[in-house]
């Protein structure tokens, strides 16, 4: 939910009493709560202060969470309380004003539809839940350029129409930047220069821009700006996938490990951590352009798990990384483009047994009415969608690309008159309402149970998903546990339509005919009267 603000005459009345002064506040489970600090006078250097608040949980547990400046000499600490009951906050700072502030805190029960930050499950290291142990069935759209579109803009327009769009298709995962700046490659000239947010000196996280940077200090009119962002999408329980760096968008970073470096990366993490709906990767491209190497990926996953107390998740866009590294994360991430998608994703399945998998780039890039990405390896809607369900049905999780969003070129409206090749975003609508009915937590991929196509199998309870290609004439369900009678349902992925379900009797060996023709099928099995 989204973060609740002290009032500044509230804050006014803690300034006023004495350093050891206590306030009262009320919040709820896994609610944002921003406590903010005034400091006396000014001070030189800012972003170098420490601050932090220790806070004391109902159980005696205690941890620290650093705070950050947030201009006009206040500094902000977020909180997010994971349990119920009455937790102390008590700052600590090297600025003599921002110390000694103590506040008590009672903590409601959680509202209803906020079910905390996600982690890995309990009940499979492989698959993904929220914190209070519901199932997430992660449907993922990149959105690189989201922070750019309403800047300057506190009502957040175009934002809207564009969590809109992808909100009601059934995505809750939005992959974004917190800065990019253009692209290298050649696209379209004849570009609605309304839908083009590259090149845009007035943003940028430095002060300065980004082709004349002062690296000394950070833009705090740019944060605040992604913190509405983030709360909106906090709002319409969509998880910000947040990329700290990019490397190939043309970003005048400061150079790596230098201080400046180190103020822009802490600070991330310092604003960010306590948001429910944040996942850490470090870097788009983390290896692909020469800007860092290993040792540095490496160097920044450990400074972020020091700063977060929320112990976020934590993924790389890269890989080769990955692979080399995977107990540096907690999501092995890839861009697989290979024809036989399906494969290399059991593969990787099985060669990161503890961990979840994530294609973010599975070379389905749908297309727009726009030229935007020329080295696309599909771009048919379709064949894009198939593409996504490989990947699902080889228990991973993937990501989807539309290019009149997914860089640069935003059509934040995907759906207006004017967009002549509209994205079938509803396509994923009905791949999530699929995922979430057939419970894809608890399904695992096991083809020995079809003759072709793909299996997905929950054994204990007798359920088996197939996902039937259009080339498929037919398809043998075979192997399943012994059972008088299997009921049979059909769904078509690009209507969401689901046939009525019907039993046959099964001997062991069942040949069925795609109930859809020429379009894929996918088929869902149910034992009925099982024979143990």
């Amino acid at each position: 939910m989204t973060k609740r603000i002290l009032t500044s005459t509230f804050i006014a009345l803690i300034l006023i009493s004495n350093s050891y002064s206590e306030s009262k506040i009320k919040t709820s489970k896994w609610e944002t709560l921003d406590l903010s600090f005034k400091a006396k006078g000014n001070i030189d250097q800012p972003f170098q202060v420490e601050m932090s608040c220790e806070f004391k949980g109902p159980d005696g547990s205690l941890f620290t969470v650093p705070g950050f400046f947030n201009g006009d000499m206040e500094w902000v600490v977020r909180f997010n309380p994971g349990k119920e009951g009455i937790w102390t906050a008590l700052s600590n700072s090297s600025v003599k004003s921002l110390s000694g502030k103590k506040y008590t805190i009672e903590v409601a029960s959680a509202e209803k539809g906020n079910h905390g930050g996600i982690k890995i499950s309990d009940k499979d290291p492989q698959k993904l839940s929220f914190e209070d142990g519901t199932s997430y069935n992660l449907v993922a759209n990149e959105v690189d350029w989201l922070f750019a579109l309403d800047y300057g803009d506190p009502d957040l327009p175009k934002t809207k129409k564009m969590v809109k769009a992808i909100t009601s298709n059934g995505f809750n995962q939005v992959i974004m930047n917190v800065y990019a700046y253009d692209l290298d490659w050649k696209q379209s000239e004849n570009i609605d220069p309304k839908y083009n947010f590259g090149s845009k000196k007035e943003i940028f996280p430095f002060l300065g821009d980004n082709e004349n940077p002062d690296h000394s200090a950070l833009n705090i009119e740019f944060f605040k700006h992604y913190d509405r962002v983030i709360d909106l999408l906090e709002d319409n329980g969509i998880i910000a996938h947040i990329m700290i760096y990019v490397w190939n968008k043309k970003v005048n970073w400061p150079e790596a490990n230098s201080r400046a470096d180190d103020m822009y990366f802490d600070y991330v993490v310092k604003r960010y951590q306590a948001k429910s709906n944040v996942l850490w990767d470090i870097s788009k491209e983390a290896l692909r352009y020469g800007y860092d190497d290993p040792n540095y990926i490496t160097e920044r996953i450990d400074r972020l798990r020091e700063l977060d107390v929320y112990d976020r998740l934590v993924t790389v866009h890269d890989y080769s990384y990955c692979a080399a590294h995977s107990d540096k994360v907690d999501m092995i991430s890839a861009q697989f483009w290979y024809t036989d998608i399906h494969s290399d994703m059991l593969k990787m399945k099985k060669d990161y047994p503890d961990k979840p998998i994530i294609n973010l780039e599975n070379g389905g890039y749908e297309k727009c009415q726009y030229d935007i990405f020329l080295d696309s390896n599909y771009d048919n809607p379709r064949s894009c969608l198939e593409r996504n369900y490989k990947c699902a049905f080889a228990g991973t999780y993937t990501s989807y690309y539309w290019q009149g969003s997914t860089w640069n070129i935003v059509i934040f409206d995907p759906f207006a008159e004017d967009v002549t090749v509209q994205p079938k975003f509803e396509y994923y609508k009905y791949m999530r309402k699929f995922l979430d009915k057939i419970n894809f937590e608890k399904l695992e991929p096991n083809n020995n149970y079809c003759s072709s196509g793909y299996c997905l199998a929950n054994e204990k309870d007798g359920e088996y998903v197939y996902y039937i290609p259009k080339d498929n004439s037919a398809m043998a369900v075979k192997g399943l546990a012994k059972a008088e009678q299997i009921q049979i349902q059909w769904f078509n992925p690009l209507t969401g339509e689901y046939k009525e379900p019907y039993e046959v009797d099964y001997k062991g060996w069942l040949v069925l005919n795609p109930e859809f023709k020429g379009i894929d099928n996918v088929l869902i099995v149910k034992l009925i009267n099982r024979i143990d």
